[in-house]
């Protein structure tokens, strides 16, 4: 396992509910219903991408983004 990090960028689905993931730098999206889910899914995801022949980060990190809107 190499010493590397995998960046996902989780927001919320203000509309739908539920939180979306995307990495930063690879083909990686999945989707959850709440906060466990986001984790289960994405490392599942990582799982699912990452084959014996390619080097697996070591370690997953999810970046909470948060909009906020305000009338103006």
């Amino acid at each position: 396992m190499s010493n590397t990090e995998i960046i996902f960028e989780v927001t919320e689905d203000e509309a739908d509910g539920g939180y979306s993931a995307r990495a930063l730098g690879y083909g990686i999206h999945t989707q959850g219903d709440g906060v466990d889910d986001i984790r289960r899914n994405v490392r599942e995801a990582v799982d699912c991408y990452f084959d014996d022949t390619m080097d697996r980060p070591s370690v997953i990190r999810l970046h909470f983004v948060r909009d906020e809107i305000m009338a103006a």
